[in-house]
This record gives structure tokens, C-alpha cells and sequence, in this order.
């Protein structure tokens, strides 16, 4: 089974994950942010993740440091349950409505940390949640996940169903990527023999 477990402890956060590439979708959040406890649920389920996330963070000065932080522990806990990259796929990728939202993700597990992030949303929160900490949430996973990942906004303008459109789009980029390819026979998916 290709699992992973991280702690992260720091000034700001105390963060537990526990991630299951191979799993059924099952989850529980206790991350301190509401809003990113219901994406990070959509994530594990269209990923079909099994994942856990506890966070006690310094949320009286503000989301920042626990959505970043959590962002770059779920990086680590990928590439921790993705050990070294023989036989998977490599490649994901999800063209994802969301009610008028249209999202299409991109994912290459090269081993080499690039965010290319086109997501435009229009206001500044969701409830109580800072939009933009969205960019810093992809930026933390994808340079501790070792991946390059891009997400497209095509069409939307509700930002809720813009941002469920991308963490449901990356899932499911995520899961294809990360899927055995029994044609590779445990083979390194790149001419330079690692990832």
C-alpha cells in the first residue's frame, strides 16, 4: 500500500496527515478552517483518497499560516506515498464543470515543483475564507509534492463553485497520475531513469 504519514510542527501549525493513494475516498477534517475542511473532503473523495488532516494553527491572526502549511504537508505526504514513482502513470489530467464554472486541471508528477495557476476569482472571500490563500494552498502542495500542476479556469464566476471546481479537478488529475500503469511493469515513467 502506498501510504504516508506526516507531522509538521511549527511556530504557527502542528499539522497530522495520513494519506492512502489506494484508498476508497474515506476522510475526516479537523483542520480549523471550515472552508478548506469541505475542499479538502471534495479532494479525498474524487481522488478517492483515504485522508486525514488534524491542524491546530494560530487562527486568531488568520488563515494564512494553517492553509499554507496544510498545502505543503499534503505535498510531503504524496510524495512520501509515492516512494519512487515506478509505474505510475506520470500524467492526469480533468476538464471539470462546476454548475457555470469550467476547470481544467493539469499534473505531471516529474519530480520537478512548478505552479501554473490561471484561476481568476472574483471576490476576496467565501464566507469567512481568504480567496487568495487558494494560490498559496496549490503553491505548498506542489513544491513538496515535486509535481508541476496547472489549473485552468475555462469559464465561471461564483467563486465557491470556481474553487470546488479546482481542488474536485485536481483530485481527480491527481488520482489518474498516480495509478499504477501495469504496462509499465514497476518501470520509471522517463528517459532519465528517475523522477
Amino acid at each position: 500500500m502506498r501510504t504516508a504519514e506526516i507531522t509538521r510542527k511549527t511556530g504557527e501549525t502542528d499539522i497530522r496527515i495520513t494519506l492512502n493513494l489506494d484508498g476508497t475516498g474515506t476522510y475526516q477534517m479537523d483542520t480549523g478552517v471550515g472552508f478548506l475542511n469541505h475542499m479538502l473532503e471534495l479532494f479525498a473523495r474524487h481522488g478517492r483518497f483515504d485522508l486525514q488532516v488534524t491542524c491546530r494553527g494560530d487562527i486568531w491572526v488568520d488563515d494564512h499560516h494553517s492553509v499554507e502549511d496544510i498545502g505543503i504537508a499534503l505535498g510531503q505526504a504524496f510524495d512520501q506515498a509515492l516512494g519512487d514513482r515506478k509505474g505510475i502513470r506520470r500524467y492526469g489530467q480533468r476538464l471539470l464543470p462546476m454548475d457555470e464554472s469550467l476547470i481544467l486541471t493539469a499534473v505531471d508528477l516529474s519530480g520537478r515543483d512548478c505552479l501554473g495557476y490561471g484561476l481568476k476569482i472574483p471576490t476576496e472571500k467565501v464566507g469567512a475564507f481568504d480567496t487568495e490563500l487558494v494560490e498559496e494552498f496549490f503553491l505548498g502542495f506542489t513544491r513538496n509534492a515535486r509535481c508541476t500542476l496547472h489549473l485552468c479556469q475555462m469559464a465561471g464566476s461564483n467563486s465557491h463553485h470556481i474553487i470546488e471546481g479546482a481542488f474536485k479537478s485536481a483530485a481527480r488529475a491527481l488520482k489518474e497520475a498516480v495509478e499504477i500503469d501495469p504496462a509499465l511493469e514497476g518501470e520509471i515513467p522517463s528517459t532519465k531513469g528517475i523522477l
